[in-house]
């Protein structure tokens, strides 16, 4: 499984994995709601169980995935100032491209 996450991400992600209340945790993305072709998706701090899987980041934050689930496989998480601010967690090789 992949998962990318921007350089805008990965400086909030980082800012929030640094607290101590959240020390040996991970960050985990998880599907809120699937219907046709994609998913919508939700982010929190958590420690992985036998059902998931940890996979690694170029931007050295590990993710936690549940296994088996191909929404989540080639998920990005991105971090945008405007109009917003605020993450987003896409999948664009599920055909989700955005908020619609």
């Amino acid at each position: 499984m992949k998962c990318k996450i921007s350089r805008n991400a990965a400086k909030m992600i980082k800012l929030e994995l640094d607290k101590p209340e959240n020390e040996g945790k991970l960050l985990r993305v998880y599907v809120t709601h699937a219907h046709g072709d994609h998913a919508h998706y939700g982010m929190g701090i958590d420690t992985p169980t036998d059902k998931d899987v940890v996979v690694s980041t170029d931007k050295d934050i590990d993710v936690i995935l549940e296994k088996d689930n191909e929404f989540l496989d080639g998920v990005r998480i991105d971090y945008f100032y405007l109009p917003e601010e605020g993450f987003a967690v896409t999948n664009p090789s599920k055909g989700n491209h955005g908020d619609h």
